[in-house]
């Protein structure tokens, strides 16, 4: 992609004449929550509030033609159906999977980093993010998942999980407490050593097992699994779907509007952290 300047957003806002003033500053440096155990302290991430507190006008209509432009100035493999407008004039936004940058109309210059909305802190680039991250996840219907749900769920989690990851097998041993708790776990694979490895096979077997739920908690527990690997398994779309949303570890949590929750976190901390998303 071709790049003339690169700037973070918070920089270009912050050296605007103070337009932003003290007030962009502390959205910018405000450090997250402290993480409740080590665990999460390696893998969360601060949840964003689940919605904007000051109403977003529409975006600007965009010619098709403009789209092309932009697309075009950027270069590399971005397609007009990649940019959209923002609410910020002249600049537009570029989507490639799960990232997100900003150019200038012309094509001249572009800029990573989280958009904020000076009135109320809110951070337009991570809401994005989680459209992107929850369109992602529709994609893959939940017959291709693991399911542990309670029978009256109160929220939904899509938890990335690898079968020989600690904190995964940790998070696992607490499923029905999160279930007690009212919450709906949809595990999706993501064997973070790849393709052809023993975890790769391992989720292979799980998913060509009579009893799925009761073969991914032998798998965490360390147990053997009979099952014979079989055609048509999830493991490869699950794996490409991780890739394209960006994660960085297992086990990833993702709440049921697209916001990144992080790590493991214990039952109790995770309903409370849902509470802050739920709409």
């Amino acid at each position: 992609m071709k790049t003339s300047v690169v700037l973070t957003s918070v920089a270009l806002l912050a050296a605007a004449g103070g337009l932003a003033g003290p007030a962009l500053q502390q959205a910018a440096t405000t450090p997250p929550p402290a993480a409740a155990t080590a665990a999460t302290a390696a893998t969360a991430s601060a949840p964003q509030p689940a919605a904007p507190q000051v109403a977003e006008p529409p975006l600007p209509a965009v010619s098709a033609e403009t789209l092309r432009h932009i697309a075009a100035a950027a270069g590399g493999d971005v397609k007009a159906e990649d940019v959209r407008a923002t609410p910020m004039p002249g600049i537009f936004e570029l989507r490639q999977g799960s990232q997100i940058i900003y150019m200038s109309q012309d094509g001249r210059y572009v800029f990573t980093g989280d958009l904020y909305r000076v009135a109320d802190k809110f951070n337009l680039t991570e809401a994005r993010l989680a459209e992107v991250r929850k369109q992602l996840i529709a994609a893959v219907p939940e017959s291709k998942m693991v399911v542990f749900s309670p029978a009256d769920p109160k929220y939904t989690i899509t938890v990335f999980t690898d079968v020989d990851c600690p904190y995964c097998q940790a998070m696992h041993k607490q499923i029905a407490e999160y279930n007690r708790l009212g919450v709906r776990v949809r595990y999706v694979f993501y064997p973070r050593t790849g393709p052809n490895s023993d975890s790769w096979h391992k989720a292979e077997q799980v998913w060509c097992s009579a009893d799925r739920k009761g073969a991914l908690t032998d798998a965490k527990l360390g147990k053997p699994l009979k099952a014979k690997a079989c055609a048509d398994t999830p493991v490869a779309l699950e794996y490409a779907l991780g890739q394209q949303v960006g994660l960085e570890g297992t086990p990833a949590v993702i709440s049921s509007n697209g916001t990144m929750v992080g790590g493991y976190l214990p039952p109790e901390l995770m309903v409370e952290k849902l509470k802050q998303l739920q709409p």
